[in-house]
Parts: C-alpha cells; sequence; structure tokens
C-alpha cells in the first residue's frame, strides 16, 4: 500500500497518476483517506495528551505519598480514574480510526511509474522490441490442443473427469516435456545468481494482505473451507512473504529467489475460445523469480530480469515480443510492468508468458520489509517478480511452432532434458 506521509506531502502527485488508471473517483478517495489520517491524528494527539497528564499525576501521589500527605492522594487518585476511562475510550477510538485508514489505503491502487505510457486498455501498451520473423499460420498449422489429442500428450477431458476443466493431464512425452521445461528454468535462473527455494503451496490472510491478492483478488484464490488459507496463485505470495516483518541489513541485499511451484485461480469469469487448452487453466506450473531491492536498484534489476527472461525465449528460439503495460491495463499492486509475449503460430496470436513488475514500496509497506541504511535509519524495500516462465502457454507456442510433418521437434536447448529430439 502507499504510504501515508507519501500521500499526505504529494497529495496532487499521487491524484494524478492515480487518475491515469482511469481511477475516476482518484481525488474523492484520496480526501476521504485523508480526513480518516487527519482524524486519527487528531484523537492520537488527545490519547497522548491523556497519557502524560496521567503520567504526572502518578508521580504527585508519590511524592504525597514520600510526604505522608494522604488527604491529598485521594483527590488526585480521583482524577487519576477519571483520566483513565477517558484514555480507554479514546484508546479504542483510535484503534477504529487505525482500522478505517488501513482499509482505506488497502483500497487503494499503487502509483505508477512516471515512465508508464497513459492509456485506458491493453490497446494502449506499448510494444517496445518484437522478433523480426514470425512463423506465419498456413493450412496445415494445427492450434495446440488439436496436436495435443493427435499425438496424445495432453488429455483435458481426462483432467475435466478427474477435477473439471482447466485442470488438464500430462502424458508421456508431453510430461517429460513439461518437466524439461521446469528444469531448464531452474538451471537458467540458478545461473543467473538466484537461490531456489521450495515454498508453501498454502499461504495465509496475512501473506495474501502483504502482496496484494488481499483485498483486490479474493474473487480469483481458491480458499480452504474450514481454515483461512488459499491456495498460491503464484509463488510470488510465499517467496515475498518470507521477508514479511524484516528489517533486513544492506549486506543481505539484493534477495534474488527463483521458486517451481503449481499456481491455482479460480479464473472466474473467463470463457470464449482464448480460454481454449492451455490459454488459461485452473492449475499450472511456472518458475517464478522474486527480488527485493534498495530503492535505488530496482529499476535496473527490472531490466536485469527482463533481459533474463528473453534470454530463456530466444534459447527456445520462439518468437516473442516484450510490451511496457501502459497506465490503465497495469496490475493493482504494481508500478511498472513489462509482459512477455510468444506467437502461437496455431492460432495466429500473441500468448502472454510472463509479467515482469515492480511494485517500488507497495508490497513492502503492506509487509513493514524495511532496511537498516548506512546512516542507522529504517527504509522501506523496493519488491520485484517476474515469470520465468509460465508453462501452460510457453508449452502451447513450443508445440505449434515446431509442428512439422513428421512431428513435433524439441527445441535443441531442451534435448538434454528430454531424451528426445521428437515427439511423433
Amino acid at each position: 500500500m502507499l504510504e501515508i506521509n507519501r500521500i499526505r506531502e504529494h497529495k496532487d502527485t499521487v491524484i494524478q497518476r492515480l487518475q491515469t488508471r482511469q481511477m475516476d473517483n482518484a481525488a474523492k478517495a484520496v480526501a476521504q483517506l485523508l480526513a480518516i489520517d487527519q482524524q486519527r491524528r487528531s484523537v492520537q494527539v488527545s490519547l497522548e495528551a491523556a497519557q502524560a497528564e496521567l503520567h504526572q499525576l502518578t508521580k504527585q501521589v508519590e511524592q504525597l505519598l514520600k510526604e505522608d500527605k494522604t488527604a491529598a492522594v485521594a483527590a488526585i487518585r480521583s482524577q487519576s480514574q477519571t483520566l483513565k476511562a477517558t484514555i480507554k475510550k479514546l484508546d479504542a477510538e483510535l484503534k477504529t480510526e487505525e482500522a478505517a485508514l488501513q482499509h482505506a489505503l488497502y483500497e487503494l491502487p499503487n502509483v505508477p511509474h512516471p515512465s508508464v505510457p497513459v492509456g485506458a486498455s491493453a490497446s494502449e501498451n506499448k510494444i517496445v522490441y518484437q522478433t523480426e520473423e514470425l512463423r506465419q499460420p498456413t493450412a496445415g498449422n494445427l492450434p495446440h490442443w488439436e496436436l495435443a489429442a493427435k499425438y496424445d500428450i495432453i488429455d483435458f477431458a481426462l483432467g475435466s473427469r478427474v477435477a473439471g476443466t482447466g485442470f488438464p493431464v500430462y502424458k508421456g512425452q508431453g510430461a517429460k516435456l513439461q518437466r524439461a521445461l521446469i528444469s531448464f528454468f531452474l538451471d537458467e535462473a540458478i545461473r543467473a545468481g538466484y537461490q531456489e527455494i521450495q515454498p508453501p503451496l498454502l499461504v495465509n490472510q496475512d501473506a495474501a494482505y502483504g502482496t496484494g491478492q488481499l483485498p483486490d483478488k479474493e474473487g480469483q484464490m481458491y480458499q480452504l473451507l474450514d481454515q483461512k488459507l488459499y491456495l498460491i496463485p503464484t509463488a510470488e505470495v510465499p517467496l515475498t512473504n518470507l521477508y514479511r516483518q524484516q528489517i533486513l541489513s544492506q549486506e543481505r541485499l539484493p534477495i534474488r529467489n527463483v521458486a517451481y511451484t503449481p499456481c491455482f485461480r479460480r479464473e472466474a469469469g473467463s470463457w470464449g475460445k482464448h480460454v481454449k487448452g492451455l490459454n488459461r487453466l485452473h492449475q499450472f506450473d511456472k518458475v517464478e523469480l522474486v527480488e527485493i531491492v534498495q530503492p535505488e536498484e530496482s529499476y535496473r534489476a527490472v531490466e536485469a530480469m527482463r533481459s533474463h527472461v528473453e534470454r530463456l525465449l530466444q534459447q527456445l528460439a520462439l518468437p516473442y515480443r516484450v510490451v511496457k503495460l501502459c497506465s490503465g491495463d497495469l496490475g493493482f499492486t504494481a508500478a511498472f510492468t513489462y509482459d512477455l509475449e510468444v506467437f502461437s503460430a496455431g492460432q495466429d496470436r500473441w500468448l502472454e508468458v510472463s509479467s515482469i513488475s515492480n511494485f517500488e514500496t507497495y508490497q513492502a509497506n503492506r509487509m513493514k520489509l524495511r532496511y537498516r541504511t548506512k546512516s542507522n535509519t529504517l527504509q522501506l524495500l523496493h519488491t520485484l517478480n517476474g515469470s520465468a516462465l509460465a508453462l501452460p502457454r510457453v508449452m502451447a507456442a513450443l508445440l505449434e511452432h515446431y509442428q512439422t510433418a513428421e512431428g513435433i521437434g524439441i527445441p535443441p536447448i531442451l534435448r538434454p532434458y528430454t531424451g528426445f529430439e521428437y515427439i511423433a
């Protein structure tokens, strides 16, 4: 969430940047938030004054007892009891105002970075790079769901029978190719200096609030019926929350972690041909990168993460493009995002396979994730994450791009992992 000090000190800028998100009520929301903050501070001042007065009365009682002036003590103790009742009431009021302020801050999205293009929707995103040659669809090209059936490597009907739509079953060479991609992505991340982590697949409510899944995306998460636990929609949630409420030393920075996990998303309201096959699933595999860095390093880290993901796509020899999201398409918690998309030769469309985002201090402020500077002050850190990569659409693009009359070719970089050169 945004820091209240930042909103107080830069109110007009915050409003202006929020309005680029198509947030028409930005001025009203900020004004209401600042009014809550003003009331909270007023109650806090009254509480602290009452506590100071009680402290002085307590000292007076101690002094009077030393001087054996017991007659005067009774009157002061009566004042003390009245003050204690006032303090109790003000303390309750303060807790109410603090909860209201917290809720108002949770409802406010992140402020887009000045470099984010201003736009209303995905149609105004900016393509910053695209490979020159695309393999254009031909009459013989099949979409990946037909290829999966032809070579019996992914069974969508079987998954539906076991769990429902959106839960495919990978079989034989399809399962091996999936495992090869996971191992390749992990090995490349470790080579690039990321530490591998195996996090929990369930997170509690505090963790979901920490990275911004709550209260914004509760409808997209699977929740256990009898507990406030959620199946992770992405490894970003547990990986980033490993450092919640910590004060890190500069020597530990930057933190760069990678994890492979299954991910679970309800995808409520998704329908149509663009969700067919592997395009949109309820359960899918993903290798995720998370970085925690000092503020002045975060935008260099974004570019380095982008380069890492681009190299993966280059090694797979897939046509791809890099898209800078405009303000109206930016995620709720992100200040800046690159999407990387691969070209689907069997569907004649681009498929997003990675989002690389800088959240600046938004998640860190929610999690109270800070570091101690050399001048011994505490400062919020910046958090980043990116998919490297999400597997379903990479798999879809590979099957469609490498289809031949003899079978589906395997990119040379993956052959040591698969043990075969063709799916046939």
